[in-house]
């Protein structure tokens, strides 16, 4: 079978890269919503949720996490390797499923403390205000942060050493960790924002949504904890 050409997104015409963009965060704002459905039926079901509060601490919550690696893996290259629309949403589909599972523990404990849904709403129009800003600056200033690959890479895989020696040795990580991921996860959108314009062809939009997903609730995920510190 013959796919059709496609073209990279700096090279269209502006209003198709609009339609493409537009095609872009609609999906995130789809994955976003879907991930709250996913999550209040999760929080419906208590085996679901005793399931993954059993996983907290030790060996069982790196199992987890490497779960949870090897699925935003296994994603994230259907969505950028195939070219069949179904599969696409197959794999930004079992992305979402996987967060909403992941972050069971992180919003029960938020909701437990004192003014935890205000605090969830500030933590999440927080990390709106942040990726829209950053965003945002990709669009202006039209630069490429492909440069940024490297350094991302390193400090995740700094950042991975660090949780697991917490969870080894049993320390906590605290609050300069969090600061430390909010500022990659800030890099990861910059980044993957920028490959949206540069590097995405026109059909990949899903696969786009996938990546500005990803790195939208990893920045949710240590703004909260960030707000959760302070209580």
């Amino acid at each position: 079978m013959e796919y059709p050409k496609t073209i990279r997104v700096s090279s269209l015409t502006d209003e198709r890269r609009a339609t493409f963009y537009r095609k872009t965060y609609t999906h995130v704002a789809l994955a976003v919503l879907l991930f709250i459905i996913i999550e209040f039926l999760f929080f419906q079901t208590p085996a679901i949720v005793n399931f993954a509060l059993s996983l907290l601490g030790g060996w069982s919550w790196l199992i987890l996490l490497g779960v949870f690696m090897f699925v935003t893996n296994y994603a994230e290259n259907l969505a950028l390797k195939s070219k069949d629309k179904n599969t696409h949403y197959f794999a930004l589909g079992i992305y979402v499923v996987a967060e909403a599972f992941i972050f069971i523990p992180m919003l029960l404990f938020a909701l437990q403390a004192i003014d935890g849904e205000k605090m969830l709403q500030q933590a999440a129009i927080m990390t709106i205000a942040l990726f829209a800003g950053l965003s945002t600056i990709v669009f202006v200033t039209k630069k490429d942060f492909s440069f940024l690959k490297s350094i991302l890479a390193i400090g995740f895989f700094v950042a991975l050493g660090l949780i697991v020696s917490g969870v080894i040795f049993g320390f906590d990580l605290g609050l300069w960790f969090s600061v430390g991921m909010v500022i990659l996860a800030a890099g990861s959108i910059l980044y993957t924002t920028s490959n949206m314009i540069h590097k995405y062809d026109e059909e990949q939009y899903v696969a786009a949504a996938l990546g500005l997903f990803a790195s939208l609730m990893l920045l949710f995920w240590y703004i909260l904890r960030i707000f959760m510190s302070r209580d």
